[in-house]
């Protein structure tokens, strides 16, 4: 494959953008590289995919000094990722490096800045190796960030650094408390410690429910939200994340995929932690507007007339991920209670399609795929039921929607309470015990989205939405946080000139 570039473009720099190989990361990396391309036509982008992404997204618009480049599907295809997310994410950061290097070196011209997901961990390596300036994204929030790397601060190469006290519980397994201060930390970081692979079955070294010990760098909230991550993920996924954040630093900026205004006191301490900038721009609005695969195309047309023939507010709006599923006990309480409850809803749904067709009846549509932004942006949807994943909760408060809360992993959970107690703009549907699972009952969904969709009821939670909407609308207007923190990083970091890529990595 040919990368040609016709001289008479007039280039000034060649940026290669690597996202991580899942949606999220990919949409988020396209609508950065779109805003970048649409300020600085002077410049090459090439946005760098697996060959089965580039099946995903060939179609998307984009500006015309954006190409696409290709590495082989070294890693599993996006439909076996929640069969295993922890290989998925050990693959990511193993097997892409090779052929993306590879490819680095038969692009023309000559690469010149580097723009890469901070989850793929090799990058920065890369370009040290080639001497050309990296700024490195951050497709999650910036108070998670800032959580996972004082965590990953106190336990570096996996090992605390104070007065320890040895306590044997296992043959193999050596855990060590300190003897006055920070226990229910260590309890926390020890899941972070643990070689896995030695051990079967599960061990439960979680923090005291009780513990209110205050840690330096880590509010109560947070320490809150590491335990439960700590608790409810693989702990090698975890340790694999950890080793990407340490990689951080060495970077030359960290772009944060947020808004100024919306994480302020988590940007400033990012900031305050590094040596480099931090850029915090917001990508929703930039959203690409073309299906993300030819065959959703039928299902576009249909649910948009049906919104459109629905009254202002009406409609619940339903998402709870791009690749993890509830359990077949928790999609029976949600669809007996949307049965019942007299709730217009729109729901996306992977794989349950015919399933739940049958049962949606005249009140509510079921589709695969929709545009999202334009969904949370139609006048008839009133509310937004969603696993808190950061790209849907920051198009949530673009588009002035309030949001009830269904965390399922990993950011999901911080994400959630700073919607609820932060922010205060959604409210939350809690689990309880119904048999061996931890579910949220018909009972609890019923009441909750009873009031949740009376638009009286909630009138304070739309006012406080609307406001948050004025916070995001501010930072993408002209001379609005966000396009300044673009025009910085473009000038600051990816146009410098005298680079250019000149040793192999």
């Amino acid at each position: 494959m040919e990368f040609a570039v016709a001289e008479n473009l007039g280039l000034t720099g060649h940026v290669v953008a690597m996202p991580y190989p899942s949606q999220g990361h990919v949409n988020s990396m396209i609508n950065l590289c779109n805003q970048l391309a649409s300020l600085q036509t002077s410049i090459l982008i090439t946005i760098v995919v697996t060959q089965e992404w580039l099946g995903l997204i060939a179609s998307h618009p984009k500006h015309t000094n954006i190409r696409f480049a290709t590495i082989p599907n070294v890693v599993p295809l996006q439909s076996q990722i929640a069969s295993d997310i922890t290989a998925f994410f050990q693959a990511a950061v193993t097997n892409l490096q090779p052929p993306f290097c590879r490819l680095l070196h038969r692009l023309h011209p000559a690469v010149t800045a580097l723009v890469a997901d901070v989850e793929l961990q090799f990058p920065v390596a890369v370009a040290r190796l080639m001497d050309i300036p990296v700024a490195l994204l951050w497709t999650m929030s910036a108070s998670f960030f800032l959580s996972l790397d004082q965590l990953q601060k106190l336990v570096p190469n996996g090992a605390l650094k104070a007065d320890l006290l040895e306590v044997e519980v296992m043959p193999h397994l050596l855990v060590k408390f300190p003897k006055t201060r920070h226990k229910c930390l260590t309890q926390l970081l020890l899941i972070v410690m643990v070689d896995t692979r030695k051990i079967s079955g599960t061990v439960n070294l979680g923090i005291p429910d009780d513990c209110e010990e205050h840690i330096s760098g880590i509010s109560p909230a947070q320490l809150a939200d590491l335990q439960t991550v700590l608790r409810e993920n693989d702990l090698r996924f975890l340790q694999i994340e950890l080793e990407c954040i340490s990689e951080v630093s060495k970077a030359d900026c960290l772009i944060v995929n947020s808004v100024q205004g919306l994480e302020a006191e988590a940007i400033g301490s990012l900031r305050a932690m590094f040596h480099f900038p931090i850029y915090p721009i917001a990508f929703p609005y930039f959203k690409p507007q073309a299906n993300q695969s030819v065959s959703y195309s039928d299902y576009k047309l249909d649910y948009l007339n049906w919104l459109d023939s629905q009254a202002a507010m009406s409609v619940l709006y339903i998402s709870l991920g791009s690749f993890l599923s509830v359990s077949c006990a928790q999609m029976n309480e949600i669809v007996s209670a949307l049965e019942t409850s007299g709730v217009r809803y729109l729901w996306v749904v992977r794989g349950e399609v015919s399933w739940l067709k049958e049962k949606c009846g005249d009140r509510g549509i079921v589709v695969p795929w929709c545009d999202q932004l334009k969904v949370l942006s139609h006048p008839s949807v009133g509310g937004f039921w969603t696993h808190c994943g950061w790209n849907s909760t920051l198009e949530a408060v673009f588009a002035g929607i309030p949001m009830l809360t269904f965390p399922l992993f990993f950011d999901q959970v911080p994400n959630s309470r700073q919607i609820l107690e932060v922010w205060k703009n959604g409210w939350e549907l809690k689990r309880s015990e119904l048999g061996s699972e931890e579910l949220i009952a018909q009972k609890e969904i019923l009441e909750v989205i009873g009031e949740f969709m009376d638009v009286e009821k909630g009138k304070e939670l739309r006012e406080r939405v609307l406001e948050l909407k004025g916070i995001c609308d501010q930072a993408v207007a002209e001379g609005g946080s966000s396009n300044m923190n673009l025009s910085a990083l473009m000038k600051d970091v990816l146009c410098v000139q005298g680079h250019s890529a000149s040793k192999e990595c």
